[in-house]
């Protein structure tokens, strides 16, 4: 305990006194970065975690830190995690992209296509696809997770949403869904003949050479090589069970893979692979759709980098200090992840980890400053205040 204890004190004096120092000149001091992640993996409510960075459309760093679990393996580039909400931009991209392949129409009604999708008033008569995709169903937000989680089949909810009241007119607000989300799954049966799985495997997965990525319980476990669920209650880390609902609307939160698969797919969405995701689908999904006040203020107050938020099509779309960056977390029990990147410098950095911790989510702040030139801030609040006269605070 009293060398734990010392090695913590020494890290933290360590970092406090880098956060002292100039702006590096590179853009992204990865010296700096593994520090800092070191400093993380000694705070309670972390087990496993791996970090990946994109920089100038390079895999610059992907690495795992801590176990899959309490004794376990250690996390490596290929650990399994889950993606959970990070796993909508992927069905957004993939919508654009089959418009633009002449397979669907984003503007087109859900009535148009065979779904179990109902809303209020015969309202999927006149909800669109890109409707569906950015939130804009006139639904209150997460409207029958609960319903989902208890066990009940997605299709059968789906109908079930028609009974709801309007909180704003279709096409009007924004309000956050997964059971109704995923209904851009059945639509991708019909246009294409083949279901989500092997979908993503066939346009996705395979072409950009992620081994480890999956829509399925199965692919989660299935090596041996996953990060079990932990939760960090009253103080202390208990093993969790892995949930299913999930997966059963996995368009909207099923996808898990490695870090280095993620950093694949965020090079993906930055350009870098063209015969997977077109320019013309890239600029179709990342465009803002809606207003998220809710989303800027709430991420505005723990990071004040954030000066606005929309919604495009599975895809969150920030004011980074005048930048535009793109973007999404996710949560589901016992895991967290995060993505943001910057599509015109093509960098950006993605997280995985294995814990309900949301300090994780400073990392992402962290390296988005150093790729911008801004001084850098213990955006995880890790450290000791600095003395008088030191660097500026989290």
């Amino acid at each position: 305990m009293l060398c734990k204890m010392l090695s913590r004190l020494l890290a933290s004096f360590a970092a406090v006194f880098v956060l002292a120092l100039p702006v590096a000149a590179d853009p992204i001091d990865y010296d700096y970065l593994r520090a800092r992640l070191d400093l993380l993996m000694e705070e309670d409510g972390m087990m496993g975690l791996g970090v990946a960075v994109v920089e100038n459309g390079e895999i610059t760093f992907a690495e795992g830190y801590g176990l899959t679990e309490e004794g376990g393996q250690p996390v490596n580039a290929q650990t399994r995690f889950r993606w959970a909400s990070v796993s909508k931009g992927l069905s957004g991209t993939l919508a654009a992209e089959l418009e633009a392949e002449g397979q669907l129409s984003l503007s087109k009604t859900v009535s148009s296509y065979r779904t179990t999708l109902k809303l209020p008033g015969f309202g999927e008569q006149t909800a669109t696809l890109r409707d569906v995709l950015s939130h804009r169903l006139g639904l209150v937000s997460n409207a029958y997770d609960n319903i989902l989680e208890s066990g009940k089949q997605p299709n059968d909810i789906r109908g079930m949403l028609g009974e709801l009241k309007l909180i704003c007119p279709i096409g009007d607000c924004h309000g956050y869904q997964n059971v109704a989300f995923d209904t851009i799954a059945e639509v991708f049966q019909e246009a294409t003949g083949f279901d989500f799985e092997t979908l993503v495997q066939m346009k996705v997965f395979q072409p950009l050479g992620m081994t480890t990525a999956s829509t399925t319980y199965e692919g989660l476990v299935g090596s041996g090589n996953y990060a079990k669920p932990y939760n960090l209650r009253r103080g202390s880390m208990q093993a969790d069970r892995i949930t299913l609902p999930y997966f059963r609307v996995a368009a909207a939160g099923g996808v898990s893979s490695g870090i280095e698969d993620l950093a694949r797919y965020m090079q993906a969405q930055m350009g870098m692979y063209p015969s997977v995701f077109s320019g013309q689908a890239l600029e179709v999904s990342h465009t803002p759709v809606v207003k998220t006040l809710r989303e800027a203020r709430g991420m505005g107050r723990n990071f004040d980098r954030i000066k606005d938020a929309d919604y495009a099509l599975g895809w969150r779309v920030y004011d980074y200090e005048g930048h535009t960056v793109v973007g999404h977390a996710g949560a589901v029990r016992g895991y967290r992840a995060m993505v943001m990147f910057d599509p015109e410098r093509k960098t950006g950095v993605g997280l995985l980890w294995n814990s309900n911790l949301t300090r994780p989510r400073g990392i992402v702040f962290e390296v988005m400053d150093m790729l911008y030139g801004y001084e850098k801030r213990d955006w995880m609040r890790l450290m000791p205040d600095p003395p008088s006269g030191g660097a500026e605070g989290g």
